[in-house]
């Protein structure tokens, strides 16, 4: 087996197979990521081929069958040790200074033109679902905190406060749902993504590509760059601003009713005594 990709192999082939293998090889292009995920008989189904079509299409490709070739498409998104390979040579008093300066950098490249739009879904839709998972779990949280001040009946937390599954089957046509990803790319967001498109919600993804599987089909993408900073570990940084524009754009478009609602927020929290006060420092 050469080390070339499944796709590379599939690209070169594809102008020497029959018409049906050329069908169903396109489609596997078009949909890498389902090719990798889904069983043989759903592809065929959602391509209108033959099962045996794609078991073909891989022997065509020099795989025994359709399962090698689905080894190969899985291990080609393997992620390896996304976290550790980013690991550079920086010293440890060169590094502050670094980070901060490549954060720095990534704010001024962000666009802030499809916020605005983003935020117009936002504000028009009745119910505002944040979906953040493993370390993007924080961008969810901060953008659902931020809201809530002034839609707090309408935000909500997917697994905030139960199952996941429980809110991705609560999502209702016309709700807005925003999902945050980066590669290596959790499951739970592709599936929240997938949840949110045939309950017909609008989706907002924010994400690291325009190819990012949780972002596919989304009818907002606000992109963020992750992988430039020297950190070991991708920078949430461009995620973390665009969710708080996000916020303050959509607070801006609610006027009035906005306002009176977060200086009722305001008024609960401090009656509830949530803030430290200077007499009592």
């Amino acid at each position: 087996m050469s080390s070339d990709t499944p796709l590379d192999r599939l690209r070169r082939a594809l102008p020497g197979l029959p018409p049906r293998l050329q069908e169903a090889a396109r489609f596997v292009a078009r949909h890498d990521f389902d090719a990798a995920t889904r069983s043989m008989r759903d592809l065929a189904a959602a391509s209108g081929a033959n099962p045996a079509t794609f078991t073909r299409l891989a022997q065509a490709l020099g795989y025994a069958g359709w399962d090698q070739l689905r080894e190969a498409l899985i291990e080609t998104r393997r992620p390896g040790s996304p976290f550790s390979s980013r690991a550079g040579r920086q010293g440890p008093s060169s590094l502050p200074a670094e980070m901060l300066a490549t954060d720095a950098a990534v704010l001024g490249r962000l666009d802030p033109a499809p916020i605005g739009a983003a935020a117009q879904a936002l504000h028009a839709a009745p119910r505002i679902w944040a979906a953040g998972f493993r370390s993007c779990r924080a961008v969810a949280e901060l953008l659902h905190y931020e809201l809530r001040l002034f839609r707090p009946d309408e935000a909500r937390l997917v697994g905030g406060s139960g199952p996941e599954d429980l809110d991705l089957g609560a999502m209702r046509a016309g709700d807005a749902v925003v999902v945050v990803g980066f590669a290596p790319y959790s499951r739970s967001s592709v599936l929240t993504t997938r949840t949110a498109r045939a309950a017909g919600c609008v989706v907002i993804a924010l994400a690291d590509s325009p190819t990012a599987p949780m972002a596919e089909g989304a009818d907002h993408l606000l992109l963020f760059d992750a992988a430039t900073g020297p950190g070991f570990f991708p920078s949430l940084t461009g995620a973390l601003a665009i969710a708080q524009a996000l916020a303050a754009c959509c607070f801006a478009l609610g006027g009035e009713s906005a306002l009176m609602r977060l200086r009722e927020s305001e008024a609960r929290l401090e009656a509830l005594t949530q803030y430290v006060s200077a007499i009592n420092c």
